[in-house]
């Protein structure tokens, strides 16, 4: 018995001066680890890290669909939560002329949102959920570190379909894509769901109006089809690092739009960062 005791004691003492070196070293409490190798946050759990589906599971939760209605009629977009208390930032182009705005969340449950703040220039809108709290908020990355050639993932809702998770690469950086300022007569919906926009002197999808602004833009190849806009372009970290905003959908014959074909444009999370302070102002 006194044998076991000092055995169990000196290894007491042991784990005590690794804590106590650990803390020395490190100048603080060792990180905690998550149990279970499970996703925490929105970070992606490290036996999941560098896959797609390590990032669909850990930032899926996040992403949110967009039902707007308007004169014009019912738009469906994409949203992402950036805080527990309900903000989500979508284009500004998804809500833009909307009465009413409901939030349908990949659980399920639906809120009504109100638009807290747009930035037609950067085409970008904060709305927030009514009576929302404890909600799974994403986290944001750094879209100044991303690279051409890096692997993303980007999740939205296209055509309505709530949680669609694709991947590819980013293709450039910095492209000018000019979108319609106030959208609210060509939001996304059914046969007036050409997303229009302009870009290299050319204009696809569709007319963008007479009032237009310009952004730089992360080129993607991860598929982006209507309903799409709006939703996160994320990285292999599961960090937001562009908010999905323009695609190319060659026309068919009938003159509907034919999908993607690898020519997705999404708003650089820097941008959108920088603008935050702004759009919670009402601005």
């Amino acid at each position: 018995m006194a044998l076991v005791a000092a055995v169990a004691l000196a290894a007491a003492l042991v784990g005590g001066g690794a804590s106590a070196l650990v803390h020395e070293l490190t100048g603080g409490d060792p990180a905690p680890v998550a149990s279970g190798g499970g996703v925490t946050g929105t970070s992606v759990s490290q036996s999941s890290r560098g896959t797609v589906a390590g990032v669909a599971q850990a930032v899926s939760p996040s992403i949110v669909e967009i039902s707007a209605a308007s004169t014009a009629g019912t738009s469906t977009g994409s949203g992402v939560i950036i805080t527990a208390g309900g903000e989500v930032v979508t284009n500004n182009h998804v809500i833009a002329g909307a009465s009413e705005i409901e939030v349908r969340l990949g659980d399920g449950r639906t809120y009504t949102a109100g638009v807290v703040g747009t930035d037609p220039g950067k085409d970008l809108a904060l709305i927030e959920l009514r009576g929302a709290s404890g909600l799974k908020a994403a986290t944001l990355g750094e879209s100044g570190k991303v690279r051409v050639g890096d692997q993303v993932v980007a999740i939205g809702s296209p055509e309505g379909l709530t949680g669609t998770v694709t991947s590819g690469i980013v293709s450039a950086l910095d492209r000018d894509v000019t979108v319609a300022k106030d959208d609210g007569g060509q939001q996304q919906s059914g046969p007036r769901d050409q997303w229009p926009f302009e870009f290299g002197g050319q204009r696809f999808n569709g007319d963008t109006g007479d009032t237009k602004t310009t952004y730089k833009a992360i080129q993607t190849d991860a598929s982006l089809n209507p309903g799409n806009s709006g939703g996160a372009l994320i990285d292999m970290n599961g960090r937001i690092i562009g908010i999905n905003s323009a695609m190319y959908a060659p026309s068919s014959a009938t003159g509907s739009t034919a999908g993607s074909v690898g020519l997705g444009f999404a708003i650089p999370i820097d941008t959108v960062k920088a603008d935050l302070d702004d759009l919670r102002a009402g601005s």
